[in-house]
C-alpha cells in the first residue's frame, strides 16, 4: 500500500494531478469506503487492502468536472466501467490519471458474517498485494478463522480476468481467482417454470427497501435526473416491499442498462438487504450473447453496443420469444 500512497504524493507534488481518488478506513475495520484526497497530508488516511471492492469509476463523473487532473486507482474489472463511462461521454480521459491497481480477489465482512462468524473486531491476512489463504478473524467471542476464497466477492469467483483495459501504469500483480463459470446460476433459472422463477425472484424482491443503494453504485446509471427520484409519480416511495411497482423498479433498471453493464457487481455487493441483484443484468448479458454475439460492456472504449446499432440480421421480437 506504501507504494500506492508514495506515488501519489510524488504526482501531487510535481502537479501532474491536483487530487487522488482512491479509499480510505470507513465506520468499520473491513469497511474501507470511497474518498478524494485533495493534498499530501490528506493521503494518510488512503487504504489499499483486500477489503477495498469499491468500483471507483463512477466517481469520475464528478471529477472530470473540477480543475485539473484526478489520479484515481482501477482494479482490473474497475476498467471495464471506465472504458464503457468514456464511451458515454460521461466522463473526460484526458481528467484522468490511471493507476492500475493489482487485484488479488477481494472479500467482504458480509461474506464472512455468512459463514457464521460474528461481532468481528479485526482481521488479519487482507494484505491486498499478498493476502494469506487463510484469513485471521479477531470478534467479540474469541478468535477464529476462515479460508480467504471463501470470504471473496461472488464478483471475485467469476473475474473476468486480470488485465488492465485501460491506465497510465500499474502498480503490483494481480492472481486469477476465478474458479466458477458466471452463467450457471442464471442458466439454472432459466430452466425453472415461469411460477417458480416468479416466486425466486419475488421471495428475493420482498427484502427491498428501495434504499437506492444499487442505482446510486451503479457506474451504468449515470442519468442525471432519475425517474425514480420524481415527486409526480409513485416510483419516489421508499420500503414499498410489497407493490408491483417495487418489483419492477429492479427490472426497470435492469432493461435501463442492459447492453452498458459490465457486470462489476457492485450493485449486489452494497445491498443491504443481500438481494442478488447481479442476475438480472446477467440474464440480460446473457440473452445479448446469444442473439448478437458475444459482447463485454467496457472491453474497450470505442466499440459500438448491440443495443445501440442496428443491422439487418439483428433478432426480431417474435424469434425472441420462440427460443423462450
Amino acid at each position: 500500500m506504501q507504494e500506492l500512497v508514495n506515488r501519489a504524493k510524488a504526482l501531487l507534488a510535481d502537479g501532474t494531478v491536483q487530487r487522488v481518488l482512491g479509499w480510505k478506513m470507513g465506520d468499520l475495520a473491513y469497511n474501507p469506503e470511497p474518498a478524494f484526497f485533495e493534498n499530501e497530508e490528506a493521503l494518510s488516511d488512503f487504504v489499499y487492502n483486500s477489503f477495498c471492492g469499491a468500483n471507483l469509476s463512477k466517481y469520475m463523473i464528478e471529477a472530470s468536472k473540477k480543475e485539473g487532473k484526478t489520479l484515481v486507482f482501477l482494479k482490473p474489472c474497475d476498467t471495464y466501467s471506465f472504458n464503457q463511462l468514456l464511451k458515454e461521454h460521461r466522463i473526460l480521459r484526458e481528467k484522468a490519471y490511471i493507476i492500475g491497481v493489482g487485484c488479488t480477489g477481494k472479500i467482504s465482512g458480509e461474506r464472512i458474517k455468512e459463514a457464521g462468524i460474528r461481532g468481528i473486531i479485526a482481521v488479519e491476512g487482507a494484505d491486498a498485494f499478498a493476502p494469506a489463504e487463510t484469513l485471521q478473524v479477531k470478534t467479540l467471542y474469541g478468535d477464529r478463522e476462515i479460508a480467504y476464497k471463501d470470504a471473496m466477492l461472488e464478483r471475485c469467483h467469476v473475474c473476468k480476468g486480470k488485465e488492465h483495459k485501460i491506465y497510465d501504469e500499474i502498480i503490483g500483480e494481480s492472481r486469477d481467482t476465478a474458479d466458477s463459470d458466471r452463467m450457471e446460476k442464471v442458466r439454472e433459472i432459466e430452466a425453472m417454470s415461469p411460477e417458480e422463477k416468479f416466486a425466486f425472484f419475488q421471495n428475493e424482491l420482498s427484502r427491498c427497501i428501495r434504499c437506492n443503494a444499487c442505482r446510486n453504485v451503479c457506474p451504468a446509471c449515470s442519468c442525471r435526473k432519475c425517474v425514480f427520484d420524481s415527486t409526480k409519480f409513485d416510483s419516489a416511495q421508499k420500503a414499498n416491499v410489497d407493490s408491483f411497482e417495487e418489483k419492477m423498479f429492479h427490472v426497470i433498471r435492469a432493461f435501463h442498462v442492459a447492453g452498458r453493464c459490465t457486470d462489476c457487481g457492485e450493485c449486489s455487493r452494497v445491498c443491504p438487504q443481500n438481494i442478488p441483484l447481479h442476475l438480472f443484468n446477467r440474464k440480460l448479458i446473457s440473452d445479448i450473447n446469444e442473439f448478437y454475439g458475444e459482447y463485454q460492456a467496457g472491453e474497450d472504449d470505442t466499440t459500438v453496443g448491440p443495443l445501440t446499432a442496428f443491422t439487418t440480421d439483428d433478432i426480431e421480437p417474435s424469434d425472441a420469444r420462440e427460443r423462450g
